[in-house]
């Protein structure tokens, strides 16, 4: 290399200037498709080719689609033959595209995510509605580039007589900017086209009249409202609510739900393996099969229990399913500028068709000119011809006396005053057309020229009569081409509400939990003892209720965490660990549980306090290792909460809960704890400081140095149900109220004085019974 062409450079300036190259070149060359036309590159390049070079209209005969991706390479498009085969499948997937602009023949793929067959085994040709976009190249109305190599020329842009940018859509991500154009109605958008060019004035509300939204190849439902539709069609960008549309068939007394439409540009293998899900994960018991009998059109076909209903079976999946999603609008594409390179700009929907009406009218003007021109080049030919035909004797001799045609043709001109392109067709002149008839023939084809030069000429002097023409050809395209709406557009008040519990089938069930915490649900249970739990664990609480009906779990670090019973995994084995239902702090355990079931804990509507503004029970319980016991409300946790639960106590650093449990209006009853240095304590619930929110709670025992509490128990009388413990020598000792009640915040009785207490007998919790709902 020769020295002087080496520079040094700032590697940050260098890197910038070609990352910047890049988001240019990807950004107008590859992502973002063109106001205009609605094509990227890519696709523009692909019609042109089909069209221009290898001649594959609507009624010919498809080509094996690896020739036309050669032709795109070859001349047009510098890429891999990837790209252009798979934007050549795209616009030729009905289910894509709203208005295909390729007719495949072979596998082009399906709605089912499934990849077309290889370039070599596949057909195609162009649609007639392509022609709509192409018909009008050879008429001078666009400007031409020279292509890659220098080697030919291609059209900047297509000379379009229908909005496709609307119509087909677009997507497409380039460095910075995205674009996610959804497609839309031809009908819908040619009213709006005509309108607007009777009042350019007209309101983005009169517009939306004619395009009631999104018009998607697959059908659906678009929930949305009109000040929603005005908003994303007003600033170019947002999001639509699309769902899945379904109906109910009867077939041999059984009721059953077929959905006969998705949302677009979704998998509908994928959707079908979610249902499965669903079914198998017995999360919608209401379901229990599903199949996929769909063709070229959608049909998945839901089998229900008896009874069923469809409405709160379709409300489950479309919540819980791709069945319904979002679909984002970004209105961003090239604007062509003042510059040589168009620009990205997001328009609003007004902006687009104005854009589409203004290139319309430049493409109607472009091409009554080149017409015009054509005109008049054959009228001054036949002008030639109409001034010598009475002379054609003088001119056969002139000819007959010349040299060549050459010398025939300069004393012609010279004779009769006519220039050479004149002078050369009389020469061409065939024999016969020197009949009388023939100039009768010339003289009427150059009256209906001039006529025709005259109204084109008039046209081309007229604005007002030129949009007239521009409207009627976009009338033209409507009827020829429009078809009816396949998306409907509901308002969310049209949808059927269902509230969770709507969704669970009611049923009475048993949630058990161990010491180690694994849980699981069961229909019932007559022996606790019998129930599986792992090794070295144990059954620490058993609650029922509805299944629509929350239980809550306490933990050691003062959480509750609350679910609907139904959520709680059925199982006969060991159920699964609560880790996998919550969202478990380190080191965190569960400490009880309690069933918000109305026969289990009534609960008031509203929350209710005392005039002291102290809240009413009923009341959970709750004492920590450090020797601190408090009561708190109940009624806030009755609702599910999220994974990381609710707050019911603040511990102190190093403390933890070692137990709860729950008192109902009017239970009356002491706290009976012991220590590990061989003290225990009952103290009158009442005493036990009641709390509105979460908190530390109160002394209930006053621990030694480097003491800790081993366990506390509910005791509904000074006389029952004792808490028993052992020593470490192993010494039973049942530790009942009576002997041991006194004041709370004392160091209580000195139960044993040369041992401590090690461990703690647990018996198992009673099975609940539960009374009518």
């Amino acid at each position: 290399m020769d020295p002087s062409q080496i520079s040094d450079v700032a590697l940050s300036e260098e890197a910038r200037r070609l990352y910047m190259n890049y988001a240019l070149s990807v950004i107008t060359a590859r992502a973002l498709p063109d106001v205009r036309d609605g094509l990227k590159p890519v696709q523009r390049r692909i019609l042109y080719a089909m069209y221009n070079d290898l001649r594959v209209l609507p009624d010919g005969k498809p080509i094996k689609s690896a020739k036309i991706v050669g032709a795109v390479l070859g001349s047009y498009h510098p890429h891999g033959d990837s790209a252009a085969y798979d934007a050549m499948v795209r616009l030729a997937q009905d289910w894509v595209m709203r208005a295909p602009l390729v007719r495949g023949q072979g596998n082009f793929g399906s709605a089912d995510g499934d990849r077309p067959a290889a370039q070599r085994y596949t057909e195609a040709k162009l649609t007639p509605i392509a022609l709509e976009l192409l018909a009008e190249l050879k008429k001078k109305t666009v400007q031409y580039r020279p292509t890659y190599d220098a080697t030919s020329v291609e059209p900047i842009v297509l000379p379009a007589r229908f909005c496709n940018l609307l119509v087909n859509g677009a997507q497409g991500i380039a460095v910075g900017m995205a674009t996610s154009i959804p497609p839309h109605n031809l009908g819908e958008v040619c009213d709006a086209l005509t309108m607007m060019i009777d009042d350019p004035d007209v309101s983005l509300a009169r517009v939306l009249q004619k395009i009631k939204g999104p018009d998607f190849p697959t059908g659906g439902e678009i929930v949305t409202s009109k000040q929603e539709l005005k908003q994303v069609y007003g600033t170019g960008q947002g999001s639509l609510k699309i769902r899945g549309e379904w109906k109910s068939e009867m077939k041999r007394g059984t009721e059953r739900i077929v959905i006969h439409a998705i949302p677009y540009a979704l998998d509908r293998s994928a959707l079908v393996t979610k249902i499965a899900e669903v079914i198998t994960g017995k999360k919608l018991p209401a379901l229990v099969d599903v199949r996929d009998e769909s063709t070229d059109t959608t049909r998945i076909v839901l089998e229900t229990k008896k009874g069923t209903n469809p409405d709160l079976v379709m409300a489950y999946l479309m919540k819980h399913t791709p069945l319904q999603g979002n679909q984002g609008v970004n209105l961003t594409c090239l604007v062509p500028g003042d510059g040589e390179l168009p620009t990205p700009e997001r328009l609003d929907l007004l902006a687009i068709l104005r854009h589409f009406l203004d290139f319309r009218f430049e493409m109607v003007k472009n091409r009554l000119t080149h017409e015009l021109d054509l005109l008049n080049k054959r009228l001054h030919i036949l002008e030639g011809l109409e001034k010598v035909f009475d002379a054609l004797d003088e001119i056969i001799k002139i000819i007959r006396r010349s040299e060549g045609k050459k010398d025939a043709a300069g004393k012609i001109m010279k004779r009769f005053g006519l220039d050479e392109e004149q002078t050369d067709a009389i020469l061409e002149l065939k024999l016969y057309r020197l009949a009388k008839l023939e100039i009768l023939i010339i003289r009427q084809e150059a009256d209906e020229k001039r006529k025709e030069a005259k109204r084109i000429a008039a046209l081309l002097k007229s604005p007002k009569r030129m949009w007239g023409v521009v409207k009627d050809e976009i009338t033209e395209i409507r009827d020829k081409y429009a078809d009816k709406r396949r998306t409907r557009i509901i308002t969310a008040e049209e949808e059927a509400e269902f509230s969770e519990e709507d969704f669970i089938i009611e049923e009475d069930a048993v949630v058990i939990l161990t010491a180690n915490g694994w849980v699981k649900r069961q229909g019932s249970v007559k022996d606790l003892s019998t129930t599986r739990v792992k090794d070295k664990d144990r059954v620490l609480a058993c609650v029922a209720g509805s299944t629509r009906s929350t239980v809550g779990f306490f933990s050691s670090k003062g959480h509750c965490y609350v679910t609907r019973i139904a959520d709680i995994p059925a199982s006969t084995g060991y159920g699964d660990p609560m880790q996998k239902i919550f969202k478990l702090g380190d080191g965190e355990t569960i400490v009880g549980a309690v069933s918000f079931d109305p026969r289990m804990m009534p609960l008031p509507e509203e929350e209710e306090i005392y005039e002291d503004g102290s809240p009413c029970p009923p009341y959970g319980v709750a004492v920590t290792k450090l020797g601190l016991a408090l009561r708190f409300p109940l009624f806030g946790h009755k609702e599910p909460s999220t994974r990381a639960g609710r707050k019911f106590a603040r511990l102190k650093s190093g403390d933890a809960v070692l137990t709860t449990f729950t008192v109902k209006d009017g239970d009356e009853g002491f706290v009976v704890a012991a220590a590990r240095d061989g003290h225990a304590i009952a103290v009158d619930l009442d005493d036990v400081a009641l709390l509105s929110g979460p908190g530390r709670g109160t002394m209930l025992i006053k621990l030694g140095s480097g003491v800790e509490l081993l366990a506390a128990k509910y005791a509904p009388s000074p006389r029952t149900e004792p808490l028993v413990v052992r020593t470490d020598k192993g010494k039973k000792y049942e530790l009942f109220a009576e002997g041991l009640l006194t004041t709370r915040g004392g160091r209580g009785k000195a139960v044993v004085k040369r041992s401590d207490f090690a461990t703690v007998d647990h018996e198992l919790p009673p099975v609940p019974e539960l009374g009518e709902s």
